[in-house]
């Protein structure tokens, strides 16, 4: 299995690959409530964009991450990244995570559609074994969408990390098998159907 870099493709979002060209866009779109002050999650505040772009785009070429820009299509706006990582090529499994949106489009479909198309593409194409979540033990947000996904809780990491302001984070790690994965696809689809 090798990552290239592709555009996939739904009815509220496309995601493409991260480049410097997003850059304005997206230090616009994390400034749509101020992500960057949520404690528990990493997220570049708009001076640290580019530098985020760069890092992300380093870790593509060493082969452990794919980023993404997150389109939304209504607007044809970058509102938002997401990647696969820690991309294990021989299992194969990836992570589907460093996410973030602008506050404007949390809770709405391009969400479930993208974790859709990240999900459709890990499972479908790249054969996967296994798709793997992590959040920090107190994002309640992002646990429960995660939950909502149909992912399970494998197990809580503790002491896993140290956050930017010395805190030490605890870390929950879900993962979706392949074999859950027919089940979770309708499910997701049935969510986006029941929304148009």
């Amino acid at each position: 299995m090798t990552l290239e870099p592709v555009t996939l493709s739904g009815q509220y979002v496309d995601l493409v690959p991260l480049t410097q060209q997003h850059h304005d866009q997206l230090a616009h779109a994390v400034a749509d409530g101020e992500l960057w002050s949520l404690w528990y999650t990493p997220i570049p505040e708009p001076g640290e964009m580019a530098a985020e772009i760069d890092r992300r785009l380093s870790l593509q070429k060493a082969g452990t991450m794919l980023p993404f820009a997150v389109i939304d299509k209504a607007t044809q706006q970058a509102v938002g990244m997401t990647t696969y990582m820690n991309i294990d090529l021989h299992g194969p499994r990836v992570e589907i995570g460093s996410t973030w949106y602008a506050q404007r489009v949390q809770r709405t479909p391009l969400n479930t559609e993208a974790k859709l198309l990240l999900l459709s593409h890990a499972f479908d194409r790249l054969d996967c074994l296994a798709v793997e979540f992590r959040t920090h033990f107190l994002n309640h947000q992002s646990r429960r969408a995660i939950e909502r996904l149909g992912a399970k809780l494998d197990g809580i990491l503790r002491q896993h990390m140290r956050m930017r302001d010395g805190t030490l984070r605890d870390t929950c790690v879900y993962s979706i098998i392949a074999s859950e994965w027919p089940a979770i696809r309708s499910g997701l689809n049935w969510q986006l159907a029941k929304r148009r």
